[in-house]
């Protein structure tokens, strides 16, 4: 209700005036005010969204969103009090002025005549103007909104937004390509990765791995050397030896490699690696050599071609064998029993006669036997396993007799036995 007082030429009006949506009237300052919804609506914009005050309104935009603040604009000032000064006298159109006989478009940019907000740009038009926002914003009303590209899925790993525009990242092994929106893989072994042997480029990362011999550390870069020597016993014959990357066998003194694991006896006397003089017969033994007297008959034998014999006309002959034959033989460690040592044989056996074989000495231990196989030979076993180095001097004889004519004469097979140190 306005009351009205009326004094001759002057009238003075008192009113409670109403204002538009939005606004309310500021006593104070007799203008039209904008409200704050942001600060007087409890919870004015719900979930996730935030509340930005507009003139006359107010928006809710995500809380990702910017929001390029426009100048305070002017209080809205009641129609029934606007300016009623009088202006020149327009004929043109809106956005147009005279220029003599004609109307020219208006460059309400070059007048800075326009409305746009600092952050817009101003752009001239037939009798108007426009405000446009920079890129990467939006215009919403009068305000620039920055655009969350992101949602748009511009980017092939991970996308990053920032104010009116954006940015693309990368997986760890990846790095962006040109067009800085693709990603591609990164070659780690071309860059120096920490692969102490051998680098295996990967899609997005690497693998390291190690040469034969070495294995792969926990931290997944260092190689460590294997000890194969420790996984086990078998892997040499007698002495296993780690080294870097590998490992070799070793052999005793007298044996050498045969392969790579086995070991084989050096025969000395073939070689010449012996220290046998010329009076002195060479007799290889696993290990090593031994020199024996080629001559070694003892009283009351002589010596006739390879053999010693006892002639029957000496009377300490009668009790010993007639003859004595000298052999050698190297057998290893822990070999397998019963097994087949030596065969003896008959040279010369006179007819109707009937052999025996029997051990006559060395054998205290009873760690060998004797088999017969025929009326003429037998077989000299090894009944129970030996462990060198250690040395049997066995005489072996054959008895032979002959009922019909009493006949009754032996001889003797002296055969040394060297076991050799190792099984092999």
């Amino acid at each position: 209700m306005c009351v009205t007082s009326l004094h001759l030429i002057f009238t003075h009006t008192m009113c409670n005036y109403e204002c538009t949506d939005g606004y309310h009237w500021d006593p104070q300052t007799q203008h039209c005010k904008d409200i704050n919804e942001c600060e007087t609506i409890p919870e004015a914009c719900k979930g996730e969204m935030k509340c930005f005050n507009h003139y006359g309104g107010y928006l809710c935009l995500p809380r990702s969103a910017s929001v390029i603040p426009a100048p305070e604009p002017p209080n809205q000032i009641h129609p029934s009090l606007e300016n009623t000064a009088s202006e020149p006298f327009n004929p043109c159109p809106p956005g147009f002025e005279p220029q003599g006989d004609s109307c020219v478009d208006v460059d309400e940019c070059e007048q800075d005549s326009h409305d746009c907000q600092p952050s817009q740009q101003c752009f001239n038009t037939e009798g108007s103007f426009s405000c446009q926002c920079p890129d990467g914003y939006r215009k919403v009303g009068t305000e620039c909104i920055d655009i969350d590209e992101c949602r748009y899925r511009y980017c092939q790993h991970r996308c990053v937004n920032v104010p009116g525009s954006f940015s693309c990242q990368c997986e760890p092994g990846f790095q962006l390509a040109a067009n800085n929106r693709s990603c591609i893989d990164v070659d780690e072994c071309s860059m120096g990765a920490p692969c102490s042997q051998r680098c295996y480029n990967t899609y997005g990362t690497f693998l390291c791995r190690c040469e034969q011999g070495y294995e792969l550390g926990p931290d997944g870069f260092a190689c460590n050397d294997i000890d194969e020597c420790s996984y086990s016993s078998y892997l040499c014959q007698h002495q296993c030896v780690n080294e870097h990357g590998k490992f070799s066998c070793v052999c005793p003194k007298g044996y050498q490699l045969l392969g790579t694991r086995l070991c084989q006896d050096i025969n000395e006397c073939e070689t010449g690696a012996h220290q046998c003089s010329d009076g002195q017969t060479c007799v290889n033994i696993h290990g090593g050599n031994k020199c024996v007297d080629s001559k070694s008959c003892e009283e009351p034998y002589v010596q006739v071609s390879d053999r010693c014999t006892c002639p029957i006309t000496k009377p300490g002959c009668r009790d010993l064998p007639y003859s004595v034959v000298h052999r050698y033989m190297s057998i290893t460690s822990e070999r397998s029993v019963p097994s087949d040592l030596f065969q003896i044989q008959a040279t010369s056996v006179s007819p109707g006669a009937y052999n025996t074989f029997r051990i006559r000495s060395g054998d205290d231990n009873g760690d060998f036997y004797i088999r017969q196989i025929n009326n003429i030979s037998a077989m000299l076993v090894l009944a129970r396993a030996v462990n060198g180095p250690r040395e049997y001097v066995l005489d072996l004889e054959m008895v032979s007799m002959n009922p019909l004519v009493s006949y009754h004469t032996s001889s003797v097979l002296r055969l040394t036995i060297y076991v050799g140190p190792h099984a092999f």
